[in-house]
């Protein structure tokens, strides 16, 4: 109780009956609120808002709303900070419920650094099951305006099946995806070109931006540039298929670094091993880092503003919190057509009068993405 007093301030007020000595309550800790940039280890780099910018008090956030907002003011600070300590003790089996994109609020500690307190409720996210931790999943982004899948059918080869993943993924969080096809000036054999424009037909299609692209001739980068634009942008894909080539195609000046494949796998090795994000804006015709990576951003007009998301490469693509009933919902294709089937518990596999399985007989449906279907709905029975 004593030291409880002592941390109290004591106030003195006269009054025509004496004077009267009141306790008030000690100073509370002052809360600043921020972006996630970075995340390494346990340590969080944060981006900060100014006042004006609350994502606690229930209104829209600037990034979450560009439309409704013509500017973003940030202040020219990027703090480096920890998650409280008790924060990961709240039943999270997220491997890190910090994520970059995440909105924060932290208190400043007396040596610069800042501890984390709270994060905002998130808009969307990406999330996969974590290496070797069944029980447990792991948050690539949060808040995200559009996933970028980058693939290739180079090497290393990205499978229909990992795309199609990932796009499931986009789809139950209300994530608009698009695939982009990079080292495409590399494709010098014939039936390997073919292949490509099989799949560009493919998920044009069903309804996703499809882009073919070099990040080292630079094919198709003012198409994807305007494809992202204003958005915060999430990259993701295979080790070795070039995202980080790819960004730094598409905005000089971040200089990320880029690896070779994997001489005896060849395979991508890990050249980023952390995910971050990286505010750029267009200038003079040529996207332009906006400021160093180890400074935040001047006030600038957020219009002109893109977030880009680069993550380390992903091996394979768990995917978590998906019932067997729900999953041909997620495909586009399937989804056109679901009402049409006699049993409204129909898995699509057997059932007489099936819908999905007409219009795959009929090429409505391709078969590989049926074959993906199938391989994720064994997944989730199993896991069941």
């Amino acid at each position: 109780m004593q030291k409880y007093e002592k941390s109290l301030k004591l106030k003195v007020k006269s009054s025509k009956f004496g004077k009267n000595v009141y306790f008030c309550s000690p100073k509370m800790p002052t809360m600043e609120e921020g972006l996630v940039i970075r995340t390494t280890g346990s340590w969080y780099r944060v981006l900060v808002f100014s006042e004006q910018c609350s994502v606690f008090s229930g209104a829209t956030h600037p990034i979450d709303n560009q439309l409704n907002t013509k500017h973003l003011t940030l202040n020219t600070q990027a703090v480096d900070c920890r998650l409280r300590g008790n924060y990961r003790l709240r039943g999270n089996k997220q491997t890190n419920p910090v994520a970059v994109g995440d909105r924060v609020s932290f208190e400043r500690q007396a040596d610069g650094t800042g501890v984390i307190h709270d994060v905002a409720d998130r808009r969307n996210y990406i999330v996969r099951r974590a290496t070797k931790l069944s029980k447990q999943t792991h948050v690539i982004a949060a808040n995200i305006d559009r996933l970028c899948i980058v693939a290739t059918l180079g090497l290393p080869r990205t499978s229909t099946g990992f795309i199609d993943r990932l796009l499931v993924t986009a789809e139950a969080y209300h994530i608009p995806a698009a695939i982009v096809f990079n080292k495409s000036d590399l494709l010098v054999d014939p039936e390997l070109r073919e292949a490509q424009q099989e799949l560009v037909s493919l998920y044009r299609a069903v309804g996703y931006p499809v882009l073919e692209v070099s990040a080292l001739t630079g094919l198709g980068l003012d198409s994807l540039r305007d494809l992202i634009a204003g958005r915060t942008v999430l990259f993701s894909g295979h080790s070795g298929v070039g995202k980080s080539a790819l960004l730094n195609a598409l905005c000089p000046g971040l200089d990320l670094r880029v690896g070779q494949l994997s001489d005896w796998s060849l395979k991508g090795r890990h050249t980023t091993t952390f995910a971050e994000i990286f505010p750029v804006q267009v200038g003079s015709g040529q996207w332009i880092v906006d400021s160093t990576r180890e400074q935040a951003l001047p006030t600038a007009h957020y219009p002109r503003l893109t977030y880009l998301i680069d993550t380390p490469g992903i091996k394979e693509f768990g995917m978590v919190d998906f019932s067997a009933q729900e999953l041909s919902h997620f495909f586009p294709e399937m989804r056109a057509v679901l009402h049409d089937c006699h049993f409204a518990n129909c898995t699509h596999r057997h059932e007489p009068r099936c819908a999905v399985l007409a219009a795959l007989d009929d090429g409505r449906i391709s078969p590989s993405r049926y074959q993906s279907y199938l391989s994720i709905l064994d997944d989730i029975e199993t896991a069941d």
